[in-house]
This record gives C-alpha cells, structure tokens and sequence, in this order.
C-alpha cells in the first residue's frame, strides 16, 4: 500500500505541476480533473473512502463544472476559438490520459489485492461524522469559504465581461 500512496502522491504533484505551468486554461482543467483523481486517490488508500468519494464528487465534478462554465463565460476572444480547434488532436490528451490510465491501473491493483491499510483498520470515518463536523465546529469557516467562492464567481464575470458599444450608450442614459 506504500507504493500505491507515492504512486498516486507523485502523479497528483505532476499534475498539480502541469496545471500551474499549462498555457491553455482547458489543458489547465484536464490536468485539474487528473490532480484531484489523485488526490482522492490518495485518501481511499489512507483508509478514508467517504473523503475520497467526496473528493471525486464535490472536486472533481462540481468545481469542475464551475471552472468550465466560468471559461465559456469569459469567452477570451477569437484567438482562444482558433486554439479550442486544436484541443481535439491526439497530442493534447496524451497526458492527461496516461496519467489517469496510470491512476486507474493502480486503483484496480489496490482494490483487488484487498489489503487493508493500518489506518483503515484503526478508524473509519463515516458520513454522519463529517456532517457533524461541518455543521458543528467549522460552521463558520464552512460559510465563509461558500462566500468567498461567489464573491470570485461574482468578481470573475464582472472582469470578464465586455461592453458591446450599444450597451455603453444605454447605460449611459439610464
């Protein structure tokens, strides 16, 4: 279980990597997506199966989402429709794709070998204990956090947003 944590540690740092010095934001989503499977990854084989379900859930689908549509949203202008045509050629998934064929391999060698890990037989946390936690102890960091997203959400499309002439006009004289 060892080499499947560093396996899986070292790929989410590679892929953490590759979103930081990506060009392109899509590329920056796909190795996102590939980092967070990772991470997740990493949880299921610490023994922590409800964080790693989470992590795919909430990180992997939800945020993702998020991040796709604030990209459509901000439209980045002509050069970035030239670019998109490109994202469809084989060499722009090679790596995204052999990392997860990586992760996947690994995961399928972790499950099928069936050995507990020594946290996972120390302790098992279950639904009911991390609801607890959100809505107990951290409730406050919990909201603050879903403020901070939309103020981001709210200041991104502001930033992004550009005025048509017709639109300069109207609210002018409104």
């Amino acid at each position: 279980m060892t080499f499947a944590f560093y396996l899986f540690s070292c790929i989410a740092i590679l892929a953490t990597a590759m979103v930081v010095t990506s060009r392109h934001p899509v590329h920056g989503l796909l190795y996102l997506v590939v980092s967070f499977l990772a991470v997740a990854s990493v949880f299921y084989v610490l023994g922590a199966p409800f964080i790693a379900l989470l992590e795919v859930i909430v990180y992997a689908g939800a945020i993702m989402v998020l991040f796709v549509f604030m990209i459509m949203m901000l439209n980045l202008g002509p050069n970035v429709a030239s670019e998109e045509s490109q994202f469809l050629r084989p060499s722009v998934w090679v790596g995204p794709s052999l990392l997860c064929l990586v992760l996947f391999v690994e995961m399928i060698y972790v499950v099928v070998s069936g050995e507990p890990s020594a946290t996972a037989a120390a302790s098992e946390i279950d639904p009911k204990q991390v609801g607890v936690a959100l809505i107990g102890k951290y409730y406050l960091a919990v909201e603050f956090a879903s403020m901070l997203l939309l103020a981001g959400i709210v200041a991104a499309y502001h930033l992004g947003k550009r005025s048509l002439p017709d639109e300069t006009t109207e609210e002018a004289i409104q």
